[in-house]
């Protein structure tokens, strides 16, 4: 089926879709209020865990989108339990040396206080954008993604951290103190000077020279190859690249937006269930990644609010074909068949070139289940984002 003639999500569906998804985080607060998610489903259903990975953030903010839909005092509750452990974690510094401390902070901590103004909740966030600063590389000008401080193997910054910069611009915002931001807009300059290729593709993380700061290389350490176009990393591109706009509204974000979906958009299959990368399409049996299109949905949906109304309406009406597609296929209905909210996900897919591990394959994965959430619920209202 042509992208075009994929129907779009009804006003009907979107509301099932909601309850289903309110329901599915309802049946999970008993296992997940103490304990977190794992990244990754196994066999479809989530493990507990502690928190400590990258992914804990994704969770809470599913409650905290169930509380939205809901005014529930359980969502509230829960939620609030983990702010507490979120505040906990960053002031005992456990497993925070990496970048992801938007991802961590703002769906959980920000949303918090954004929601309900909870100080526990802005503490642990202020601490956490205190804490993703320090990865700040003058030299190069980007905050670098993994290991240790300087390392030459580790010397380079990865797409999904335009995600992890909003929490940089609430920070200035709530402190007044403007070197947050400043980083923030440093880091965005470089990175979109070199993860985007010319054909409008993008690499998942990109080397620099500890020595110079100068661009070395780009490679998609999670796609097929080298050189190929990961899903999950063009669509933060995508979402990234909205939120950039947001908050610099530099016209150059918005033209690279366009060029840069459009690319997404051309490479979706004819079910619009993306392959876990772009070097795949209709016919191929790699499994897919639905995480990837709930994250281009929303990104979709913040520029709409930008652009004028015709650019408006079909970023919108596209963002209801792929959310429809999500809803068709990969959308649990059914706590026996999941206690996660998005099938057909990918976390790592390893290849001879690529060296990742391989797991979470065919899976829900918590910001899958997350950013589908997201994306009903902007379909919904006009809602205040938690990035």
């Amino acid at each position: 089926m042509n992208f075009a003639n994929y129907p779009e999500l009804t006003d009907t569906e979107l509301n099932e879709a909601i309850h289903y998804a309110v329901e599915q985080v309802r049946s999970g607060l008993n296992d997940f209020t103490t304990s977190m998610k794992y990244p990754n489903s196994v066999n479809n259903f989530y493990p507990q865990m502690d928190n400590t990975e990258w992914t804990n953030g994704f969770w809470t903010g599913e409650v905290w989108l169930a509380y939205e839909a809901t005014k529930e005092d359980c969502f509230k509750q829960t939620g609030l339990t983990h702010v507490d452990s979120f505040l906990d974690r960053v002031n005992r510094n456990i497993v925070l040396e990496h970048h992801d401390l938007g991802f961590l902070y703002s769906p959980s901590c920000v949303a918090a206080y954004k929601l309900l103004k909870d100080e526990k909740a802005k503490e642990a966030a202020l601490k956490a954008a205190d804490k993703l600063i320090t990865r700040f590389q003058e030299k190069g000008g980007f905050i670098q993604a993994w290991g240790p401080l300087g390392a030459k193997d580790n010397y380079r910054l990865i797409i999904d951290c335009l995600l992890n910069l909003p929490l940089l611009y609430w920070a200035t915002e709530v402190s007044g103190d403007p070197k947050y931001r400043e980083i923030a807009l440093k880091h965005i300059h470089t990175a979109l000077s070199v993860v985007i290729r010319p054909d409008y593709s993008t690499y998942h993380t990109y080397f620099f020279d500890p020595e110079t700061g100068k661009p070395s290389h780009g490679v998609s350490h999670q796609g097929n190859r080298a050189e190929s176009a990961w899903a999950r990393g063009q669509s933060w591109g995508v979402y990234g690249l909205a939120i950039s706009y947001k908050y610099t509204r530099n016209p150059e974000y918005l033209d690279l937006f366009r060029h840069v979906t459009k690319y997404f958009i051309d490479h979706l299959p004819s079910d619009l269930i993306p392959y876990w990368d772009f070097d795949f399409t209709d016919g191929s049996d790699e499994p897919r990644d639905s995480s990837a299109s709930a994250i281009a949905a929303c990104g979709m949906l913040e520029m709409a609010k930008y652009v004028e109304k015709a650019e408006a309406d079909q970023l919108i009406s596209d963002a209801k074909r792929m959310i429809k597609a999500l809803y068709d296929h990969c959308a649990v209905k059914d706590p026996k068949i999941s206690n996660g909210q998005l099938l057909n996900s990918t976390y790592c897919r390893s290849t001879p070139t690529n060296g990742c591990r391989q797991h979470g394959v065919d899976e829900c994965c918590s910001w899958g289940d997350y950013f589908y959430f997201e994306a009903l619920t902007r379909l919904s209202k006009d809602w205040e984002m938690y990035w």
